[in-house]
């Protein structure tokens, strides 16, 4: 049956089409040829313009001030629209990086800026070394069989950043629980359960979690992530409690789920392409592009949304001031008159222009760090895999924003 322009449109509000990829990426690619700026009239949300075109992506994350992230920063349905508004004004709401816009996002960005600049990542590199040899050490104690996604990929990055932030090792199954629960909501497997409520809670047990770490940090300040950002001040004022906590579930769960998502889905990617797998084996120098290609062809953040601030066109359709515009990632990777053969997986891809990271005052505070652990995995393993193929069928999360394969079941033979 032939898709139509709405039932693709109609996609991007569906979590299950972010879970078959053939399926999403037909509707993608659609909207790319037919109507890259479609306005989408969704049961349960807020009406939306889905833009899907690389270009159109980038000039709305040029213009900061023309498009603004709230008060709608990422797709929910339109009962959870109103019940963040809500909680905003009730001074309990989520208020991360992705939902602030300048001057206040410049301020609060400049707080953790200084732990991912490069000296920091030179700093990290050894530990970041350490944690891929243990993992891939660990691939080896399995004796030839495992769940590469939830027994490898979802744990290595979880222990970087976690450690960046200096949290204990005890904590790391319940941040990951956590964090499972907050991008996972539709997902069966991994959601607490199916009413806002639940995401509520799971809301709240980070922010109880986190307070005491902002307690702890400003008795006791040490030398980590966690305290800078508990003993932040901004005009001589420490930040609330709730964007101190915020703070941390943007760094604590976007800092590792995304990085597992691209570590997942790159192995999954060398496994369909045996030739490029390889290609970079016999030549480690193509590391740095393989990485950015895995990024381009999994793209962990599926969207950000922006708000108009006045009248204008996206793509020569007009956008009218307070309208919502859907920046629909995995299409502005997959767009042909950017990427040469974009269903192509390429480890030497140059130039790889992929918007997985955002553009503009946006761009991701993680990209060094997420680069430098993908390229730090691959480093330790490639030289020590003799055979790798699928041991059974590869699962892909559910959901509208965050996500990537939750299963990957692989049979491999390391040498050592």
């Amino acid at each position: 049956m032939t898709l139509t322009v709405t039932e693709a449109g109609l996609a991007l509000t569906d979590a299950t089409a972010y879970a078959d990829e053939p399926r999403l990426h037909e509707a993608l690619g659609l909207l790319r040829r037919k109507a890259p700026v479609h306005r989408v009239e969704a049961p349960e949300f807020n009406p939306f313009w889905a833009v899907t075109r690389h270009a159109d992506i980038m000039e709305i994350e040029r213009n900061h001030t023309l498009f603004h992230n709230a008060p709608r920063p990422l797709l929910q349905t339109a009962e959870l629209d109103a019940q963040q508004r809500q909680r905003e004004a009730d001074g309990i709401g989520l208020r991360t990086l992705i939902h602030m816009d300048d001057p206040q996002h410049r301020v609060v960005r400049a707080i953790g800026a200084d732990w991912f600049k490069p000296r920091a990542m030179r700093a990290m590199e050894e530990r970041v070394q350490e944690l891929a040899r243990r993992y891939v050490a660990r691939m080896t104690e399995y004796g030839g069989e495992c769940d590469f996604a939830t027994q490898i990929a979802v744990h290595y990055p979880l222990y970087v950043i976690l450690s960046l932030l200096g949290l204990p090792e005890s904590d790391f199954p319940r941040l990951l629980k956590l964090t499972q629960e907050l991008f996972g909501g539709a997902d069966e497997e991994f959601q607490r359960g199916t009413t806002p409520e639940d995401l509520l809670a799971t809301l709240l047990d980070f922010f109880a979690y986190f307070q005491e770490i902002t307690n702890a940090r400003r008795a006791t300040p040490t030398d980590d992530l966690a305290s800078a950002i508990a003993n932040a001040r901004v005009d001589g004022e420490y930040l609330s409690d709730i964007d101190v906590a915020s703070y941390y579930v943007i760094i604590a769960t976007a800092g590792h789920d995304t990085t597992s998502s691209t570590i997942s889905g790159g192995l999954h990617a060398l496994i369909q392409h045996p030739s490029e797998l390889a290609r970079l084996r016999d030549n480690s120098a193509l590391l740095p592009t393989a990485v950015d290609e895995m990024i381009r062809w999994v793209t962990p953040v599926k969207e950000f949304m922006r708000t108009a601030t006045a009248d204008t066109q996206v793509g020569g359709v007009p956008i009218k001031e307070g309208e919502a515009v859907l920046l629909s990632y995995p299409s502005g990777n997959r767009d042909a008159e950017v990427f040469t053969d974009p269903f192509r997986f390429d480890v030497g891809r140059d130039p790889n222009k992929h918007l997985a990271f955002g553009f503009g005052v946006h761009f991701c505070l993680g990209a060094a760090l997420a680069r430098m652990e993908t390229r730090a995995l691959f480093a330790e393993l490639l030289p020590r895999l003799q055979s790798i193929e699928l041991a059974g069928q590869p699962e892909w999360m559910a959901t509208t924003f965050v996500g990537g394969l939750k299963h990957l079941p692989i049979r491999y033979t390391l040498k050592g």
